[in-house]
Parts: C-alpha cells; sequence; structure tokens
C-alpha cells in the first residue's frame, strides 16, 4: 500500500540559520492511537526528508510532525499554511494539496480545489487595494502571485544602493522605507501599498538613489528576470509602471527643469537617453534634442513634450527612436524652440509607448546575445 506523502515549502523567511525561501520537506507517515493506563493519545511516526546539504532542526522536525498529529494522516491535512516555532530565526511554511501533492483532493477528505482558490481569492483581494494592482481583475492577480515572493527586512538595512543595478521590483506590504540621493537628501518617504526599484528596472541603468529601511518592512518583490515578460502580458501593468516613473522623474527633476528653460548640455553615462526622454515629456518641453552618439548625431524634435521628429543613422520616425535609445555614450544637448513649421506636425507616436518598447527591444536583443 502505497504511503500518502506531503509536501512542505517555505514561502517566507527572516534570519533563519538554515533553511531559505523555496526549501521543500516531504513528510510521509502517519499518526499512530496508542492507549495507556486509561489514556489515549496520538503520536508521530513521521519521516522528514529534509533539502539536500542542510542540517536537520529538531524544532521544525517537531512542528511539522505536530502537523500529522493533529490530522492523523497525511491524506487528511488540508491546504495548510504554518509558522516555526523559531529560535535566532523564523519561517512560514505552506502545503496545498492541490499543487504539491500531485493528486487532487477527494471530495470526503481535506481542502477542496474551490476552497483552495478561495484562499487564493482572499489573497488577491487584499492586493487589488494596492494600486499597482487596481487595473488589473481578481484572474490576473491571481496569476502574478506565482511571480511574488515575500520577505522582511530589519530596520536600516540597504536593500537598494545608488550605483547599483536594481535586481528587483518591490511592493511594500507594512513598514517604511526612505528613498535619498547621494548626498543622504531625502527625496521620498515609501509605505503599504508603495512601489520602488522600477526605474532601474525601466531603464537597464543603476539606480539613482539609495533605498533603506526607515521601519521593520514586509514587502513583496519580483526577480528582475520576470519583469519584463509581467509588462509585456500586462499592458494596463505596463502604463502604471509608466506614469510612476513619470511622476517621480518630474519630482527628483525640479531643478533641472528650470536648466531646461535656458538649454541644456551633458552627458549620456550622467543621464540615460531614457531619463531623458522622460524629463522632457513629463515637462512638456518644446525645441530640440541633438544627440551626439558613436555613429553620428541624432535629432530629436518635441512640441509640448511629444516627439514630432526623430532623425538618426539614416532613420525616421519610430526605428530613429528605438535605435538611438540604445545607445548608452555620448553627449546631448537640448535648445528650447522649433522652427514653425514644426508647429503643428502630429507625434511621431506616444511618448510613454516608445519608451516601453523601445526598451523591450534593448531588453530582446540583450538576451538574444
Amino acid at each position: 500500500m502505497q504511503i500518502p506523502k506531503a509536501v512542505f515549502k517555505i514561502i517566507e523567511e527572516n534570519n533563519c540559520p538554515f533553511y531559505k525561501y523555496g526549501d521543500e520537506f516531504l513528510l510521509s507517515g502517519k499518526a499512530l492511537l496508542l492507549e495507556h493506563k486509561g489514556e489515549r493519545k496520538f503520536i508521530s511516526t513521521s519521516i522528514i526528508d529534509i533539502p539536500a546539504g542542510k542540517p536537520e532542526c529538531p524544532i521544525l522536525y517537531g512542528d511539522i510532525s505536530n502537523v500529522l498529529i493533529k490530522y492523523q494522516s497525511v491524506a487528511k491535512i488540508p491546504t495548510y499554511i504554518m509558522n516555526c516555532s523559531g529560535c535566532t530565526g523564523t519561517i512560514r511554511l505552506e502545503y496545498d494539496r492541490e499543487k504539491r501533492s500531485g493528486t487532487a483532493p477527494s471530495s470526503h477528505s481535506g481542502e477542496t480545489p474551490s476552497a483552495s482558490l478561495q484562499k487564493k481569492n482572499d489573497i488577491a483581494e487584499i492586493l487589488r487595494g494596492f494600486s499597482i494592482f487596481r487595473t488589473l481583475d481578481l484572474h490576473n492577480i491571481r496569476e502574478l502571485l506565482s511571480f511574488l515572493q515575500l520577505k522582511k527586512f530589519p530596520k536600516n538595512m540597504e536593500i537598494i544602493r545608488k550605483g547599483d543595478p536594481s535586481e528587483n521590483l518591490y511592493i511594500v506590504v507594512n513598514g517604511k522605507v526612505a528613498v535619498a540621493d547621494q548626498g543622504g537628501v531625502l527625496i521620498a518617504s515609501l509605505g503599504k501599498g508603495e512601489v520602488f526599484g522600477e526605474m532601474s528596472l525601466l531603464s537597464g541603468e543603476p539606480a539613482v538613489a539609495t533605498v533603506k529601511v526607515v521601519e521593520p518592512l514586509k514587502a513583496l518583490y519580483m526577480p528582475g528576470k520576470d519583469f519584463r515578460r509581467i509588462l509585456s502580458r500586462f499592458p494596463s501593468l505596463q502604463m502604471y509602471l509608466a506614469r510612476l516613473l513619470s511622476q517621480r522623474l518630474a519630482k527628483s527633476n525640479v531643478t533641472l527643469s528650470a536648466e531646461i528653460r535656458s538649454g541644456m548640455i551633458g552627458k549620456l553615462s550622467d543621464m540615460p537617453s531614457p531619463e531623458l526622454f522622460q524629463v522632457l515629456g513629463e515637462n512638456k518641453k518644446t525645441g530640440i534634442l541633438t544627440l551626439t552618439l558613436p555613429r553620428g548625431p541624432a535629432k530629436f524634435f518635441f512640441r509640448d513634450g511629444d516627439v514630432v521628429l526623430a532623425k538618426y543613422n539614416s532613420k525616421e520616425g519610430k526605428d530613429a527612436f528605438f535605435e538611438a535609445l540604445g545607445e548608452q555614450d555620448g553627449r546631448f544637448r537640448f535648445v528650447p524652440g522649433l522652427p514653425q513649421e514644426y508647429s503643428k506636425a502630429p507625434e511621431i507616436a506616444n511618448l510613454m509607448w516608445l519608451l516601453m518598447e523601445g526598451l523591450r527591444r534593448i531588453d530582446e536583443q540583450t538576451d538574444g546575445q
């Protein structure tokens, strides 16, 4: 007779000395009913396989065994989430019969698929209260859950450091972080439901600010490798992040906006082209942006923040914009004012779409190399 088995997976980890997020523990066996001097009690005959190369933790072993005692048989354990008793750290584990056991639960034993779906719906309902998810329906949010991981961060920890590449998109569940520039000047304070780490992921450039925990933080995060793929699947999420990026660039470039009015020059190494286009668009500038690039000059005519003409490397329009967007070395110069003939010229495309599509193409080219 086949012995029923259950797999418990770590879904949250906070300074555990032995295990990490994603580790799995295989539970097999059953609880035996013993009678001694008129007293009856269950004891566990469980066998727990731990992740390869990891030590056995007697605290966690006891916690999982107690689950078996509680339900008397692996076959009776429903979708289940538990915390370990803890030592110097803690972990949170999940056992979902629908996803883990490889067999569908029966209607008379354990939690039904509809109950498991209800649990996911409950989580999705909570997340839908966050501004980043408000444009998504419950089905979309449930799909996103498989790409999100939960982690705790202690006070004073630097999650992102200025100049380093951002590896994840973060969504604050509770707690607070401070966003500061290189001189330590506070740029923003972010709390529940707010997002950080998106700017570097969207631009492909190093982080422009340091993000530090000021109140113990619990955050959902999405690995950067999944980020672009998710954006292409959920256009409303793409637009939300594009608007968020525009707002933040506008806020952090108030001083720069004053310089633009009288024209400005600089290096793309100091202000990458995606950020430069964002600043001009958000501030609704009118003028000519010239990029001096390794393969020649590129020109972009802006009218009220819209690109009405783009030329680079014998190309015009969208193709010129996409090709120039991928250049990282060079200089830029913006001069206010347009020739009269461009005063009513139509935009070549929405600037946010141009940026997102251009960055997507750059990402695909990088992955193909």
